[in-house]
């Protein structure tokens, strides 16, 4: 049986940081089932080919992404960004910590939340989780930890906007 998705959030791009929206590492995104399960698949906007988060040949950049989503090129889910070695970014994932009827965040996430100086924050498609990308690294460029995901290269995160 495949896993119900929960409603997606829209990209608000207008609210991404513009150091961000400067940098060609935009992909767009949609669901497919990968054994039994929904996953977010990147691909190369406005096209039909999978993107690849290790070959920059493959994204674009943030306002040709933003195009090819708003115009609905191809059934794309959302607008996401690709993290590399090339970039100064870690993006962290903090899994089912959020209620996308109140807004509540578990005690958890509202720790690691209270640790962030300086960062983009925001909430996540399927408005249950929290993305937070700051300037930084991550010893072998990913670690995962529980509901805790943390990545500075070979990763895309899907961009709402929704800020937090």
């Amino acid at each position: 049986m495949i896993e119900a998705i929960s409603p997606v959030v829209s990209p608000l791009g207008e609210n991404v940081p513009e150091e961000l929206t400067e940098r060609p590492q935009w992909v767009c995104w949609r669901y497919e089932e990968r054994d039994g399960k929904m996953t977010k698949v990147p691909y190369t906007p406005g096209t039909e080919r999978r993107a690849s988060s290790t070959d920059l040949m493959s994204w674009s950049t943030f306002d040709k992404a933003q195009d090819a989503y708003e115009r609905s090129e191809s059934p794309y889910d959302g607008i996401g960004f690709v993290f590399s070695s090339a970039d100064p970014y870690v993006g962290i994932d903090l899994d089912k910590c959020r209620n996308p009827k109140t807004g509540e965040i578990s005690a958890w996430a509202t720790k690691i939340l209270g640790r962030v100086q300086e960062g983009y924050i925001e909430v996540s498609p399927s408005g249950t989780g929290i993305h937070i990308i700051v300037e930084g690294t991550v010893r072998g460029g990913g670690m995962r930890k529980g509901k805790v995901e943390m990545y500075s290269r070979d990763r895309f995160f899907t961009i709402t906007g929704e800020v937090l």
